[in-house]
């Protein structure tokens, strides 16, 4: 599978949301806004949380393994 020519877009959706103005937007769609931030950042931290149990459980496994 070939690369697509061209720069690869380095900003993340974190950063886009950051640069867009505000200003155009209603108190209703700011805080709609506010809970889909709030939804996503609790499933970040759920992934988040996921992985660190994944890798805490890796590490003692492996840790077993070498102490024998």
């Amino acid at each position: 599978m070939e690369e697509p020519e061209g720069p690869r877009q380095t900003g993340d959706a974190a950063s886009l949301l950051a640069a867009e103005d505000l200003s155009r937007l209603s108190q209703f769609e700011l805080d709609e806004r506010i809970r889909l931030l709030q939804l996503e950042i609790a499933r970040v931290e759920q992934h988040r949380s996921r992985y660190s149990q994944q890798r805490s459980a890796a590490e003692a496994l492996f840790a077993k393994k070498s102490e024998q």
